[in-house]
């Protein structure tokens, strides 16, 4: 290798990075200090590159930095473009400015696609693609000049020259959105039914889907991605509503017919008493209670059935006089008075509570007569 060949090689990154710092230099604005950053900012991982470390080089961490940035600082300037505008209208507003759509007409306008590191496959294919490298160029600003510079940037370069702020905030982008408000306010229920989910034959994801209100089909989208294909759905089904009178009495016939399905009467309520079982155990006589349980009631019990089944006729009830019992010298029966097993003469309630000292006192009586006798 001569000396001309070793100084055209060693020439040649630093002419590709003086033609980078110009091209950067009429898109921000400024010169950058750390070229490194924009070149990561710049390269998609579709590229292949690496890094000297052998890991792939591409701009994903980038844009992740980028897109926390723009949201804080278009959210800075559209607070104090829009004095007294309440919360929503301001979220509105930066969501539009800030949406990949948005951004990457931008880097398109700008330049900025140009510069991008890609295959061509994902190049024709990511539709993404210029909006997400934008957000990167953001982070490495940031990396490379600080936090001012990036304000300085989206407020002089971006919203002052390139952006109408105002015709931004009240143009209506979100047609799925603006569907949904209008579905909600006529009452009648709307669905994102996937038709198709594939891939092409490039090898990029497509989706598409069919917007349903009340049955009726709306309008179809495909796109990149589900959120782009439910969007340009919902673009299609309000540029039908506005253009075709009969897709909403289609609509509403339909609605008609469901509320009116929905009002007819109800089967009746099945009664329950019909139903019920009866689980309770009847109740039986203290007399049948004894006669089944004790021994002697079931023999007599037995002896009854035997005998009428003999005469062919129900048994007389007998009753059987006991025998008095026998007399004691310290005991007197009353007159005609029987004993009885179940006799509880000498069991009494009384329904007067006696507190501890009468029942103490009624004691020591009774005691003491005891020691009289």
């Amino acid at each position: 290798m001569d000396f001309k060949d070793l100084y055209e090689r060693l020439r040649l990154p630093f002419r590709e990075d003086k033609e980078l710092r110009q091209s950067l230099c009429n898109i921000i604005g400024f010169y950058p200090n750390d070229i490194s950053y924009y070149k990561t900012a710049l390269t998609h991982k579709s590229s292949g590159q690496r890094n000297e470390k052998g890991k792939p080089l591409h701009n994903e961490r980038l844009e992740f930095l980028g897109d926390a940035l723009l949201d804080a600082v278009v959210g800075h300037i559209v607070f104090d473009h829009f004095e007294g505008k309440r919360e929503g209208f301001l979220t509105n507003t930066r969501s539009k400015l800030v949406s990949r759509e948005s951004l990457g007409k931008l880097a398109d306008e700008m330049g900025l696609t140009d510069l991008i590191k890609s295959s061509g496959q994902a190049r024709a294919h990511n539709s993404y693609m210029a909006g997400n490298a934008f957000e990167a160029l953001v982070g490495a600003i940031y990396l490379d000049q600080g936090y001012a510079a990036v304000m300085r940037f989206m407020k002089k370069r971006i919203l002052e020259q390139m952006v109408n702020i105002d015709k931004v905030a009240y143009k209506e982008v979100n047609f799925k959105s603006k569907l949904l408000e209008w579905t909600q306010k006529n009452r009648v229920s709307l669905e994102y039914e996937l038709q198709k989910q594939g891939k092409d034959t490039q090898g990029s994801p497509v989706f598409s889907y069919q917007v349903m209100i009340e049955g009726v089909k709306g309008g179809s989208g495909e796109g990149f991605s589900k959120k782009e294909a439910q969007q340009l759905a919902s673009k299609d089904t309000l540029e039908r509503l506005r253009r075709e009178p009969q897709f909403i009495d289609a609509i509403f016939q339909a609605k008609s017919n469901r509320t009116k399905m929905e009002e007819e009467p109800l089967m009746a309520a099945p009664n329950l008493e019909a139903e019920k079982t009866d689980f309770i155990i009847q109740k039986q006589s203290s007399a049948d209670w004894y006669s089944e349980f004790s021994e002697n009631g079931k023999e007599s019990a037995e002896k009854k059935s035997a005998e009428k089944k003999k005469s062919g006729r129900p048994t007389e009830k007998r009753t059987e006089k006991k025998k008095p019992a026998e007399k004691t010298s310290t005991e007197k029966p009353a007159d005609n008075a029987q004993t009885d097993d179940f006799d509880l003469s000498d069991i009494t309630h009384n329904p007067v509570e006696q507190d501890r000292e009468d029942i103490i006192a009624a004691a020591e009586a009774a005691a003491y007569t005891e020691e009289n006798r």
